[in-house]
């Protein structure tokens, strides 16, 4: 099984792939964790990517792309995955069916958690991390609903969207998104 998991800051996409992955034995694979072990292992690749994360700035589309691929390539990968954090755009979400079509892979599902916008603000300050101030979250939320819509509509014209009510316990959401896969299966 091959799923990526989208939903907005605060939507609990990190909580419910690593419970995913935990209850369907397989592995997570979180674009943050990717970028980090490249960087830290201080590969050709993980050099690109350096400057832009010292800026704090986006690290470009076509080194994502490459960071995905190398790790798909890991033999642990080989019975499915979970991806977290990529895409967040259309056209991600078009380069990962190009880089798993060269690798004769499909994506099964991409899980939308649905979470109302306030919602997710709550969330997000309640967690209170550095960089969920009221304003950073505002512009953080406004971009991810520009980005989001076209990316919806890109799975959703594959038949490949899964929609979750996110607004739930933790629990609820998993129950729901297990319920859906398997109803799918």
């Amino acid at each position: 099984m091959r799923l990526v998991i989208l939903g907005g800051p605060g939507a609990g996409k990190g909580t419910q792939a690593e419970k995913l992955c935990s209850n369907v034995s397989i592995p997570l694979l979180a674009l943050g964790d990717i970028l980090r072990a490249e960087i830290a292992g201080e590969t050709d690749l993980g050099k690109f990517a350096v400057p832009y994360v010292e800026k704090g700035e986006l690290v470009p589309d076509e080194i994502l792309i490459k960071f995905i691929g190398r790790r798909l390539l890991l033999w642990d990968v080989f019975n499915g995955w979970v991806l977290e954090g990529y895409p967040r755009t259309a056209f991600q979400a078009e380069e990962l069916d190009f880089l798993l079509n060269d690798l004769a892979q499909q994506l099964d599902w991409a899980i939308w958690l649905k979470v109302p916008i306030e919602v997710l603000l709550s969330r997000s300050i309640d967690r209170a991390r550095s960089d969920d101030h009221p304003e950073i979250l505002q512009r953080r939320l406004d971009l991810f609903h520009e980005r989001t819509i076209p990316l919806l509509e890109y799975y959703e014209y594959r038949n490949k969207l899964l929609t979750v009510n996110g607004d739930q316990s933790p629990e609820q959401v998993q129950q729901e998104l297990l319920k859906l896969i398997e109803a799918k299966g």
